[in-house]
């Protein structure tokens, strides 16, 4: 049988899982809607797409750390300090040099503490060989205190209204400011992945070490540029989120890296690594923030929700097992 043909079943298994998490979405927008039409309102899409924007960085975050075979469980506290301390440099600043400036170093600082975030999970893990989900894990319990530290446990009011209108309320191309920013970044990630050579080492890290090693490859490089990427997302969502809430928020990642995962992976990211594209934090977002408002709008229990989010991560771990399965 020609190696075409022989090849022909397991092509098109794998095209299916790869239109079942889109059917997914799409039923489930249309479930909700026939039970609360509100869910298919014009309003309620715009809302549901700028939420998934937000939640998109968190996710590619996880993208990223994924394809390396690791974890980053200090997303949500990389966006807690984030929203804290961007918040302070923007209000000290916007006293001293108005709000332009304020912003500058608002945005500046948020990103510089996303990148040392990431470079220190990158050291313990590159450097310092320790598993990623016990660094993390570390890391996340240091920089979450350090936020509730900082901030004395409370929110840091009267950010500049520059901030908050440019990116959050503004619309940029005829789309929401944080959809935009989503689909830019999406697109350099994409191209970062697909077209450059540090994007296809941490492919290779993830699909198999030991040749990415015998390559001789600077392996531990890209493995702390991975979490440096990592942190710098989580940020950039951070930084979002805090301009959308209007303060910076020394909780406001607590809850949020669970659903990451889940939604990196139910969207196409392998737990095994070396697999995922940039369509995997963006489906699985929609997807996760998805369930979330049509919960909210047919007024499900609250707490409910990680139970969802947890059902999502088991899903998403069958189809890493039956996309396995398919090579």
């Amino acid at each position: 049988m020609p190696k075409s043909l022989e090849h022909t079943p397991i092509r098109q298994r794998d095209a299916l899982l790869q239109l079942a998490l889109p059917v997914i979405t799409l039923g489930m927008f249309v479930g909700f809607g026939l039970v609360e039409p509100a869910m298919l309102s014009a309003a309620n899409v715009a809302n549901v797409l700028k939420q998934g924007a937000l939640f998109f960085f968190l996710a590619a975050a996880q993208l990223v750390a994924l394809i390396t075979r690791g974890f980053d469980l200090s997303v949500g506290a990389c966006v807690s300090l984030v929203s804290v301390v961007a918040s302070m440099a923007m209000t000290t600043v916007t006293v001293a040099a108005g709000p332009i400036a304020g912003v500058a170093a608002g945005i500046a600082t948020g990103l510089l503490v996303g990148a040392v975030i990431g470079a220190i999970n990158g050291a313990l893990v590159a450097y310092g060989k320790i598993n990623p989900f016990v660094a993390t894990l570390a890391t996340m319990s240091i920089f979450g205190g350090l936020s509730t530290t900082i901030s004395g446990g409370f929110p840091i009011f009267d950010l500049p209204r520059t901030f908050t209108f440019a990116f959050n309320e503004a619309w940029w191309l005829f789309l929401p400011a944080p959809v935009t920013m989503a689909v830019l970044v999406g697109m350099a990630l994409h191209f970062v992945l697909s077209s450059t050579a540090p994007g296809r080492v941490l492919y290779l890290l993830g699909d198999s070490p030991a040749a990415a090693h015998a390559a001789g490859l600077r392996v531990r490089l890209h493995l702390c540029l991975a979490y440096v990427a990592s942190g710098l997302l989580a940020a950039l969502g951070g930084l979002l989120m805090t301009a959308q809430i209007g303060s910076g928020e020394p909780n406001l990642g607590t809850n949020l890296v669970l659903g990451s995962i889940a939604a990196a992976v139910v969207g196409g990211a392998s737990l095994r690594g070396g697999k995922g594209t940039v369509l995997a934090p963006a489906l699985g977002s929609l997807l996760v923030i998805g369930l979330s408002v049509g919960m909210n709008l047919l007024q499900i229990n609250g707490q409910l929700q990680p139970v969802v989010i947890g059902a999502i991560l088991i899903l998403g771990a069958a189809f890493d097992l039956l996309r396995a399965r398919t090579r």
